[in-house]
């Protein structure tokens, strides 16, 4: 069995909402709009980074434009970043070209029509995503979950990350009960007790852990996870322009080995107050996950054999109908011209 690897951060899915859909591809458009700028230059749609990370640094000080601009392509930033399920709809509608999203995410969003394929891995994450519960719960280990609620994104890291601690710990999934949320509404439910437990990523679970008030009861290196953060191209897009993606897929590696030595020039990239600020101890937890994460490279066969790994547990969990052929939906970027 292939041990974890470290990983930044997973995005991954809540269910798919009109809201969502439309906070993606608001400002969306057709193909025909997305195919060449000015000069022939090709437009790549990128959902807005927001305020920390390698894009958008590479937003900020023009550095991602610049690599493109080498393949004769430029981004046009477009809706927002968020979970996986709603940009895949948006791929698949032909209104957006590139997208993250974790494995688990990716293989509910497989099951349905795919017009998208993966065309790089970042390692799983053993420091930054998990179990969490507050401080004082009286809940000290997986086993303490039966008789409990535990919040989930359905089908995507939040689910996974609960199933596989409790197959790991030998404990039926039934025994525990599963509270479906929208990861961006959880954090308020989980503080008013609603919920006993928390199934989730680096993205939401920073700010929990750098209040003081919780922790990881069991991480991802403890619960074995196999989840991947993955990007995702339109395949129509790679299609037509291999180069851009290739180019795109260079830059992201060398820029996520630089956020790994320099983690705290990749927060804050924009402002450093208010509410997409991180700061304090939260600051601190990120800095560290980043730190013992990894960097995003092309997908070999290890990965593709831990993918399918995740895709057999999903089947077997009935989180899917079926195993979903990952390895179908995944380019070789070294083999992209």
């Amino acid at each position: 069995m292939n041990l974890p690897r470290p990983l930044r951060t997973a995005a991954a899915p809540a269910l798919l909402t009109a809201t969502a859909l439309l906070a993606l591809t608001a400002c969306g458009s057709s193909e025909a709009d997305s195919g060449s700028g000015a000069g022939g230059t090709v437009e790549i749609r990128i959902p807005d980074p927001g305020n920390s990370g390698v894009l958008a640094l590479g937003k900020k000080d023009g550095s991602l434009d610049k690599a493109l601009a080498k393949a004769g392509a430029k981004v046009r930033w477009t809706g927002s970043a968020g979970p996986f399920a709603p940009a895949a709809q948006a791929m698949n509608a032909d209104q957006l070209d590139i997208a993250t999203g974790s494995i688990t995410s990716g293989i509910t969003s497989l099951a349905q029509r795919p017009g998208f394929k993966f065309f790089t891995a970042v390692d799983p994450d053993a420091a930054g995503e998990g179990i969490l519960v507050k401080n004082g719960s009286g809940i000290g280990s997986v086993a303490d979950l039966v008789g409990k609620k535990v919040a989930v994104n359905q089908g995507g890291t939040g689910e996974y990350l609960l199933l596989k601690a409790l197959a790991k710990a030998g404990i039926p999934a039934e025994k525990v009960e599963r509270v479906y949320l929208r990861p961006d509404q959880t954090a308020a439910v989980f503080n008013a007790g609603k919920v006993d437990a928390w199934a989730v990523w680096a993205t939401y679970a920073v700010a929990e852990i750098g209040s003081g008030k919780a922790h990881f009861v069991a991480d991802g290196a403890a619960i074995g996870s196999d989840n991947y953060s993955l990007n995702a191209v339109r395949t129509g897009f790679a299609e037509q322009h291999p180069g851009v993606v290739k180019a795109l897929y260079r830059y992201l590696h060398d820029a996520s080995a630089k956020e790994k030595q320099d983690p705290a020039a990749y927060l804050n990239v924009f402002t450093d107050a208010g509410p997409t600020a991180v700061t304090g101890k939260a600051k601190e937890v990120q800095t560290a996950f980043t730190r013992e994460g990894g960097t995003v490279d092309a997908i070999g066969p290890q990965d593709i054999e831990r993918f399918e790994d995740v895709a057999g547990f999903y089947a077997e969990q009935k989180v899917t109908p079926d195993k979903v052929d990952v390895a179908t939906h995944l380019l070789d970027i070294e083999k992209l011209k």
